[in-house]
């Protein structure tokens, strides 16, 4: 366990190594959502993610300790990069375990900051147990959230938002590990009792909500997920111990809330945050959580380290949730002039034609129709209707993709 003094000592240990990030108020969410809507932006922290904190934390607060061989972790991502930063900071080597299948961006970031990368391991898990025999060699083993030093670097982020709204009335996090939540729920409530704390996790792997519906860890099935960044099939112990005391409560959000909310952050606030970053915006955006006028919320937008083919996806998956792309198959007499007229129709509803394709193939069309399956961008659910409704009417057959 943790106390306040822990997190406070953290903070005047790290702050010359990392950076006191943004809070910024969001008109427009605070007009979409009710509420008044503050962004804790750690995607623009070093290394793109809240996790370089704790690792600084750790590895300042024990460096008489640490052998000359230094520190080996185990990370896909963000907690990889903190240490290899923390470990260069610190005049220490780096060894960092990464699963095989890793992003190439991911690798040579974690380098870039002085790591030494080994792929071994299909999974995370996997790559955990790497790390635990590497430590075995003379170097210390830095869990990425079950340590107190850990818990309390994460925790710094709550007396930031406090120092910069001090009147603030809930927070909202992403929770894989737990050891964000749980740093910050000791911060915030010993500050501010009454705050109000919500987790958020992603559907596909809830071993918090889980934890907290049974009393006790548990681990959930493997899972994928775009926020890959908080796919842990099992709480830390340590930190459950401080959620379930703490934490007001706990909700999932769905994939394609996920890639919406990503979309959103991007279009509104010009801000790129990973799938874990997202998800307080997604539980908004799914109406997992409902914000009362005047209540004064900060999402905790915890990292920004997105691949860019993901990227691409997302975005494209985000286009089509939204209503903004429109897929659509229409049948067709596939005589000269019966695409034009078709396309006409669509110019004539303001729709842009991303792709087109004529299909002849296809065994449940009259050998005299084709299928011409149509790709448009339209501005919303609205007029994706409006299209679909003038089509019918034209007396088209249409099946949706």
């Amino acid at each position: 366990m943790i106390e306040l003094s822990d997190i406070q000592t953290a903070a005047n240990r790290i702050q010359k190594h990392i950076l006191a990030t943004p809070l910024v108020f969001s008109q427009a969410f605070s007009q979409m959502f009710g509420g008044d809507v503050y962004l804790k932006m750690e995607n623009l922290q070093k290394t793109g993610s809240f996790k370089a904190r704790g690792a600084m934390n750790l590895i300042l607060a024990l460096r008489d300790q640490i052998p000359e061989n230094g520190v080996v972790a185990a990370s896909a991502g963000n907690h990889a990069q903190g240490v290899a930063l923390a470990a260069r900071q610190a005049g220490l080597p780096a060894t960092i375990v990464m699963p095989v299948g890793s992003s190439i961006s991911k690798q040579e970031a974690t380098r870039n900051y002085g790591g030494q990368v080994l792929l071994e391991g299909q999974t995370v898990s996997e790559s955990l147990l790497v790390a635990r025999k590497l430590a075995n060699d003379g170097r210390m083993f830095i869990h990425p959230f079950d340590d107190p030093l850990i818990m309390a670097g994460q925790g710094t982020v709550a007396l930031e938002i406090l120092q910069t709204l001090p009147d603030v009335n809930r927070v909202m996090i992403p929770v894989g590990g737990g050891g964000l939540i749980a740093g910050m729920a000791v911060a915030l409530k010993a500050l501010k009792p009454a705050i109000t704390i919500t987790g958020v996790q992603a559907a596909v792997c809830p071993s918090a909500v889980e934890a907290m519906r049974k009393g006790r860890v548990v681990e959930v099935p493997a899972a994928t997920s775009i926020a890959d960044g908080i796919v842990v099939r099992q709480t830390g112990a340590g930190p459950f111990a401080i959620i379930h005391g703490r934490v007001d409560e706990l909700v999932v959000v769905e994939e394609d809330q996920i890639a919406a909310a990503i979309l959103l952050l991007m279009e509104r606030k010009k801000n790129v945050a990973e799938g874990a970053g997202a998800v307080a915006l997604a539980a908004l955006l799914g109406n997992a959580i409902s914000l009362k006028p005047g209540e004064k919320t900060v999402l905790l937008i915890s990292g920004g380290n997105l691949d860019s083919p993901l990227l691409g996806r997302i975005i494209r998956k985000g286009l089509i949730q939204s209503g903004r792309i429109m897929r659509v198959n229409v049948m067709l007499p596939d005589v000269p002039g019966a695409l034009a007229r078709l396309l006409n129709q669509v110019a004539d509803h303001k729709a842009n034609v991303l792709h087109i394709h004529h299909n002849r193939s296809r065994r449940d069309f009259p050998v005299n129709m084709t299928a011409v399956e149509l790709e448009l961008e339209t501005r919303g659910e609205g007029h994706a209707a409006e299209i679909e409704s003038a089509l019918r009417d034209a007396g088209y057959t249409l099946m949706f993709c």
